[in-house]
């Protein structure tokens, strides 16, 4: 199948009490304060802010701030070594790209996310080359949330007659024929905020750079060609009804697919369920 790109808040008035008020400031303002650890101006057991210049104070928070960034690649050490096996065989690292890691994985404090880049170092002394510094570029600049909803999305995703790359479904419509004239409508659409992945969420991936930012559709299915849908767990095959019917879906970044290598989705059923009885007003399905 080819690839084709398409051309492609309510606000919330709510009422807070004073002292719902009052908690919420307080609890800002010790957020406010634990700032101040690490800008060194909390006092510990040997140190002492309001006693020590400001030249001090900036020596003692780049202190604070080294320790954690060497905690932060011992952590993410320890979790690669585990996931390395003696029975592999390893490769050298490329010097350039361990430097450039290092800079990278230290600041990075998100336990989860920790876990990604150790997965990463994991791989690359098993394939080096395979996750490139444009990718560390941009998964040092991922956020939780932006990892959650990508693993929320590959739970979602198929792949159509054993293709390598994942699609996300969104539908399908009638391009062509008589029939398209003999239809309400001619396309049938599965909303996908139904099952937790609104537009809102899909923007904010392609934000990040791991979603195309374009729609695509399939090239057109042949009626009685029968296609191969693999849904996790799940292999569907999957016969057109009509001729003339085409997919639109999403697509990851060549970026995305490099991520996506190191999540293991969950299996969101009840969107498998309803991508299925969507499918069946189409497609016959076995």
């Amino acid at each position: 199948m080819s690839d084709n790109p398409m051309s492609a808040n309510q606000p919330l008035n709510q009422t807070t009490t004073p002292a719902k008020e009052d908690s919420q400031q307080m609890s800002a303002r010790k957020k406010v304060l634990k700032l101040g650890y690490l800008l060194g101006l909390a006092s510990t057991q040997d140190y002492h802010p309001a006693n020590a210049s400001l030249a001090q104070r900036a020596d003692f928070r780049l202190q604070q701030q080294r320790q954690q960034y060497q905690q932060n690649l011992e952590n993410i050490y320890a979790m690669a070594l585990s996931y390395s096996s003696s029975e592999v065989a390893g490769a050298d690292l490329d010097p350039d790209w361990v430097h450039q890691f290092l800079l990278m994985a230290e600041q990075i404090h998100n336990r989860k996310m920790q876990d990604l880049w150790a997965r990463i170092l994991a791989s690359e002394t098993v394939n080096p080359g395979h996750f490139s510094l444009r990718t560390l570029a941009l998964l040092k600049q991922l956020t939780l949330r932006e990892a959650q909803l990508m693993e929320k999305a590959l739970g979602m995703m198929v792949t159509i007659n054993h293709e390598s790359r994942s699609k996300l479904l969104t539908g399908y419509r009638l391009a062509g024929g008589l029939g398209q004239y003999f239809r309400k409508h001619t396309m049938v659409n599965l909303g996908l905020s139904q099952f937790g992945l609104p537009y809102s969420s899909l923007l904010t991936l392609m934000d990040a750079g791991l979603l195309h930012k374009s729609e695509f559709e399939s090239g057109i299915l042949h009626g009685k060609q029968s296609l191969t849908l693999q849904l996790q767990q799940q292999q569907l095959t999957l016969t057109p009804k009509t001729s003339h019917l085409l997919f639109s879906y999403y697509r990851l970044t060549p970026v995305g697919d490099e991520l996506a290598q190191l999540v293991t989705p969950k299996q969101e059923l009840a969107y498998m369920e309803a991508l299925k009885a969507l499918l069946q007003q189409g497609f016959h399905l076995q």
